[in-house]
């Protein structure tokens, strides 16, 4: 928090300066990772290839002898003409050889860590060797600040049948990788140290350079008031982003009067706007279900039918009731600060749920109609839209490729009516959920996106609240709660 409280121009100061400094750092600390990572790889590749060489001698020397090649002579085969001591020295490289219950055989040296060579190898290592792909198992050591590789491979007869088990410790000498990391670590100490000093200097004359106009600019700026006449900002030399601030600075000024009377003016036109809007996707609303309600009437009328009348009366009071639902919007509109208007009865939540879901042909919306009563306070027209404008929007996220299936259900608990509405449609991600409620949010092709964000003031209206639970491509259940009186 200190920091903050610096001027811009110490700022500018401390930051050049310190990214100088830790790019030193860390460009050292690199480099000595990489050192680590490049001896490690370094040594075990050169053990790798001297390994693949001795393996060439040894299968030489079985191809040579005279002794049959079988694991009860191999100790004979390689003391024959000290053909280990050859390999050993020719290699630079001591050997020991194990039989495969790992008793040693043989071994090239004596005083090469001679201490770490036992004369009967771990269990472990043989059953590990065994189990391995490649047969072959590097075990790394450290004895006396040393640290050393041992190899463990086969010795196989020209039938791939293991003989016995060939060792080879290698010690790590890193005298001259060290030598030339120290080296280049000096060098680019070296080198960061006159940057460092470049970079203080620089900074310290560069931020002297931009402070000096852009104090002018602030001391003139704290000078500004919108209820009066401002000064326009003078500046002699200056860089091509201050002279661009200070023409910004002194348009503003020009057209800060002029702006204060358009914004007034602005606003009362946005507020127009936004309630042309909503009156235009509330009228929606209703108009789709009517729509579909006379294409069913047409489809499915049959002046013989016996209950021609009462499928008539029902298909009437449908449209009665959608139309009810657009009078009152229209009505509301008139009434500005009223829309849409709100009136509380005691009603039947289950009955008023079920009329509303009546205007909807789809059968893969589900509701248990043979619940029992819950009364409760709430507005019947607002009810049905809250109930109209979750089920389109669980249709219209369900996929044209997906069977579709919504489940409506009503509820009491602890005093609370419950309605859910829950989809199989694509669901709502992470990123999107903090948006469902904001008006003219939407995901769709088409559309306001305020059906979700009305929905939500009606039911905080009657002291409720609205939440969902989504879980992408599988779906997703809003669930609206009010109290029952």
């Amino acid at each position: 928090m200190k920091l903050l409280k610096l001027s811009l121009r110490t700022r500018i100061f401390i930051s050049m300066t310190l990214l100088v400094f830790l790019a030193s750092i860390l460009i050292a600390a690199i480099t000595i990772y990489q050192y680590k990572e490049d001896k490690e790889e370094y040594h075990q590749e050169r053990l790798e290839r001297k390994e693949e060489r001795i393996q060439i001698s040894i299968a030489n020397v079985l191809k040579s002898t005279t002794y049959p090649v079988t694991e009860k002579n191999v100790t004979l085969i390689f003391r024959e003409r000290n053909r280990i001591y050859q390999i050993s020295e020719e290699h630079s490289l001591p050997i020991n050889i194990y039989n495969l219950s790992g008793k040693l055989l043989i071994k090239s040296e004596d005083n090469f860590v001679a201490d770490t060579i036992g004369r009967q190898l771990n269990a472990l290592i043989i059953d590990t060797l065994e189990s391995l792909y490649d047969k072959r198992y590097l075990v790394k050591s450290e004895k006396n600040d040393e640290k050393f590789l041992s190899s463990y491979t086969y010795i196989s007869d020209s039938r791939a049948k293991p003989l016995a088990i060939l060792n080879l410790p290698y010690l790590e000498d890193n005298d001259l990788i060290t030598r030339e990391l120290f080296v280049f670590l000096q060098r680019l100490g070296q080198v960061y140290l006159l940057m460092l000093l470049i970079a203080v200097a620089l900074a310290y004359f560069l931020s002297k350079y931009i402070t000096r106009s852009l104090k002018t600019i602030s001391d003139t700026i704290d000078q500004t008031r919108l209820d009066k006449r401002n000064k326009r900002i003078a500046i002699g030399d200056a860089s091509e982003e201050i002279y661009t601030l200070v023409n910004a600075y002194n348009s503003m000024i020009d057209e800060l009067e002029q702006s204060a009377v358009m914004l007034a003016k602005s606003e009362r036109e946005a507020a127009w706007r936004e309630m042309a809007k909503q009156v235009a996707h509330e009228i929606k609303n209703p108009l789709t279900p009517m729509r579909l309600t006379v294409q069913s009437f047409q489809r499915k009328f049959d002046h013989n039918d016996p209950n021609v009348y009462q499928k008539v009366q029902e298909y009437s009071d449908t449209l009665i009731q959608q139309i009810d639902t657009m009078s009152s919007i229209a009505s509301a509109f008139s009434n500005f600060a009223q829309m849409p208007a709100q009136k509380s009865e005691m009603l039947d939540v289950v009955k008023i749920v079920g009329l509303a879901l009546d205007i909807f042909n789809e059968d893969y919306i589900v509701f248990p109609s043979e619940k029992e009563k819950i009364i409760a306070k709430f507005d019947r027209t607002q009810l049905i839209r809250v109930v109209n404008n979750l089920i389109k929007n669980g249709i219209q996220a369900i996929p044209e490729d997906r069977t579709p299936k919504i489940i409506v259900d009503v509820f009491s608990e602890n005093g609370e009516v419950i309605i859910t509405v829950a989809d199989n449609g694509v669901g709502i991600n992470e990123e999107n959920k903090k948006k469902v409620f904001e008006p003219k949010f939407t995901t769709k092709t088409s559309g306001m996106g305020l059906g979700l964000g009305m929905v939500k003031n009606i039911v905080e209206t009657y002291n409720g609240s609205i939440t969902f639970t989504s879980q992408e491509d599988k779906g997703t259940v809003f669930k609206v709660r009010f109290p029952r009186e």
